[in-house]
């Protein structure tokens, strides 16, 4: 008999593509994870597979939409919000964000479902409240809005105003969400992708932006590593091969598949024990 396995995504940005080395193998397997959680890219992919896109499908989309730099630029022009004008006007407008829902209608291979009820797969999607200060774990009503506060970048992406509640991503509070699963399983297999590589000294100042992504990993490592070694489920953490790349390395969606696929056979080894 197959283990009831509750499955983990968690965040990174663009070293989450690994996950879908994960699913693939979960379909090659035959196995159907009986809840899935996920952390914003995690959320991402987690909300296309519970909806019935298999893992081939994710990674053929993938392939495709990164292939042509021009067609992604301009939809995430069309995603943006503000204009340039905003840069020398005071307030809240920014042309540089994007809009999380509408990066959902224009990157994924098709509309999700309306609501978490309508997944073939139970959901929960992890973000967080900003003013609050706050974890908020989303698992039913509204599918799109929850997954675009969970991947509500600061910064980069608008935050996501939602039940009258401001929020941003849920990598800022919970990056491999294993507390969020709460059927009951076998085993949690959590897919860790938060962690980049280190790198040697230097003494050159990096600008704001990667500044602000490189703390941001330094933070979401950190909390995965304590989140997970604090929980007493059965948990089979992967931490996948992914440290060379960037959070916003999307254009190396081949690289990044082609340095993931070791995860396969970890995946089969984790399953075949039980």
């Amino acid at each position: 008999m197959s283990p009831r396995v509750g499955l983990v995504l968690g965040s990174g940005g663009a070293r989450g593509l690994a996950h879908i080395v994960v699913l693939e193998t979960l379909d090659r397997l035959g196995i159907r994870p009986v809840q899935i959680t996920g952390t914003s890219i995690g959320a991402i992919l987690g909300a296309a597979y519970a909806s019935g896109v298999s893992g081939a499908e994710l990674r053929a989309h993938v392939l495709r939409d990164f292939r042509d730099r021009t067609d992604v630029m301009t939809r995430l022009f069309q995603a943006r919000i503000g204009r340039i004008t905003d840069l020398w006007k005071g307030g809240l407008g920014n042309p540089v964000l994007v809009d999380a829902e509408g990066i959902l209608e224009r990157f994924l291979p098709k509309p999700l479902p309306h609501r978490f009820e309508d997944l073939t797969i139970p959901l929960s999607v992890v973000a967080a409240d900003f003013h609050r200060l706050d974890r908020v774990v989303f698992t039913s009503g509204a599918l799109a809005p929850a997954v675009a506060a969970s991947m509500a970048i600061p910064g980069l992406v608008k935050p996501v105003v939602f039940d009258n509640h401001v929020m941003v991503d849920g990598g800022a509070v919970d990056p491999l969400p294993v507390r969020a699963i709460t059927a009951e399983v076998d085993l949690i297999l959590a897919i860790d992708v938060s962690r980049a590589a280190a790198r040697e000294e230097s003494a050159k100042i990096p600008t704001a932006i990667e500044t602000g992504f490189r703390v941001y990993d330094l933070m979401q490592a950190a909390l995965a590593d304590a989140q997970a070694a604090a929980n007493a489920l059965p948990i089979r953490r992967l931490k996948a091969p992914v440290e060379g790349f960037n959070a916003l390395d999307f254009f190396a969606a081949k690289k990044i598949l082609a340095a993931s696929e070791g995860l396969a056979g970890a995946v089969e080894s984790i399953l075949a024990q039980g």
